[in-house]
């Protein structure tokens, strides 16, 4: 299984540090992630499900456990970065690590219905 993380903290100009104890919102982090699409498709990859998880921590920081349509994508180098750098903008934010995870292999059932619609895969 082969795993590679990203780890970049955030600056003080691009995130602000929450208040000791407070989580990042995740629903601003989802909504970070939403902006990110597959450049081979067009779905955002929240829609797409190569997002597993999702970690808030009270310190600011995201962890989360993403990914990829398959292991020889194209967008292998670009994707997570695209998410992390997203996520690390949100409110709150002041650390952002993406692992990319192979286990579970990612399928078509992983995708919302509004991927599929959107592909027109129902």
């Amino acid at each position: 299984m082969s795993e590679a993380m990203t780890d970049i903290p955030t600056t003080e100009d691009t995130a602000s540090v929450p208040d000791a104890g407070t989580a990042p919102d995740q629903d601003a982090v989802i909504a970070a992630i939403a902006t990110v699409y597959d450049p081979e498709i067009p779905v955002n990859v929240y829609e797409l499900g190569l997002i597993y998880a999702i970690d808030l921590h009270d310190d600011g920081r995201v962890h989360m456990e993403m990914t990829l349509t398959a292991p020889n994508c194209p967008s292998a180098q670009e994707l997570p970065e695209m998410v992390r750098d997203a996520v690390s903008h949100v409110p709150g934010v002041s650390q952002a690590t993406i692992e990319i995870v192979w286990d579970p292999p990612w399928d078509m059932s992983r995708m919302s219905d509004d991927a599929r619609l959107a592909l027109n895969m129902f």
